[in-house]
């Protein structure tokens, strides 16, 4: 599968080796990561996805990818989908930075990149959440043009969905 291009990212589909390599920890010779790649969250998103790979195979699109920016190559983070549509056309997605390269706008760029990439794969709703104290992350979901969809004691909810009469609606503002 090819790379997703935005204005600065490149959005890299995940292959189960270079998962494996975020779990261990350990970059590849072609592979350049900023200091503090991988955080937590994406050797978590490496484990989810290798588990994936191994019960269901590769869930590609819909599976995991690394944030390059396009001006040096570094990878800062990911986003992901949590697995392929389901039976209603939803995908569920997640997403985050290495700290030093947050509240530059990364972000949401590669929300909205990924949104309009589930689209054109078929998706008619893309979920996402964020915890209650988590304000920066509603903001990039909000500013991707997702909107509020519930919440509950732990986490708000979002999602963008995608109508006969906004099918080809670009999930900008």
């Amino acid at each position: 599968m090819d790379d997703l291009v935005t204005a600065r990212l490149v959005l890299h589909p995940m292959t189960a080796s270079e998962a494996q390599r975020v779990v261990a920890g350990k970059s590849d010779s072609g592979a350049r990561w900023a200091p503090g790649y991988p955080t937590d969250g994406d050797v978590s998103a490496a484990r989810r996805f290798l588990a994936t790979c191994a019960s269901t195979g590769d869930p590609q699109p819909f599976g995991n990818y690394e944030i390059r920016r396009r001006e040096d190559g570094q990878a800062i983070g990911g986003p992901g989908f949590h697995g392929p549509a389901d039976t209603d056309g939803s995908v569920t997605i997640g997403y985050g930075l290495i700290p030093s390269v947050r509240g530059k706008g990364y972000a949401t760029e590669a929300l909205r990149g990924l949104l309009l990439f589930a689209r054109a794969r078929g998706a008619t709703r893309v979920k996402g959440d964020a915890d209650h104290d988590n304000i920066a992350s509603q903001r990039v979901m909000l500013a991707a043009g997702m909107q509020p969809a519930g919440q509950d004691e732990r986490v708000r909810y979002f999602e963008f969905a995608w109508t006969d009469t906004t099918a080809n609606t670009d999930p900008r503002p």
